[in-house]
């Protein structure tokens, strides 16, 4: 079993078991044994949201015994309390695969997904502090206004000239042809 402390101080122990899994299908529509090939991590990582709801049901018979609803257990989980209950569920996940080959290997896609992460995470630190990430903004907003100032009535800076008056635009009969 793992713990993690929501936002508003609370401690929860979180405890993969069937009847967990069981209450993330009927109550969240996850089925919690459907990403343990890795693609759980990804989609939660994307839905913050369906994480929390799965959290919950995980974690329901304590929010029950202490009259925590779904609604108040959301209000209290962002930031470090999300990752921390995150990390708290995958370990749990790991542990409740039935087989020891399944659980090594589990664990071996666990820890070489949070190893990947956090390059991912260097990576677009170092960029945002050299500055290229600023600077490739830069280029692709003076790319589209030089762009733009080739469009008569284009909106950054451009001074291209109005509209001709109806006087200066032959008129055209119906039938298309100039009168």
């Amino acid at each position: 079993m793992k713990i993690f402390t929501d936002n508003a101080g609370r401690s929860w122990t979180v405890e993969v078991n069937v009847s967990a899994i069981k209450r993330a299908r009927t109550l969240a529509g996850v089925d919690l044994l459907e990403g343990l090939d890795g693609s759980f991590i990804e989609r939660f990582s994307r839905d913050p949201v369906l994480l929390v709801d799965a959290l919950y049901t995980v974690c329901k018979p304590q929010a029950d015994e202490r009259s925590v609803t779904d609604e108040e257990f959301g209000r209290a989980m962002a930031g470090d309390a999300i990752d921390h209950a995150t990390q708290a569920l995958l370990e749990e996940l790991v542990s409740f695969s039935p087989s020891p080959r399944d659980r090594r290997a589990l664990g071996q896609v666990l820890a070489t997904t949070r190893r990947v992460m956090e390059k991912a995470r260097d990576l677009i630190d170092a960029r945002l502090e050299s500055g290229a990430i600023e600077e490739a903004a830069d280029r692709a907003l003076a790319q589209a206004a030089a762009e733009l100032e080739g469009i008569p009535g284009g909106p950054i800076g451009s001074s291209g000239s109005a509209p001709e008056s109806s006087a200066s635009i032959p008129a055209t009969s119906p039938c298309g042809s100039s009168s």
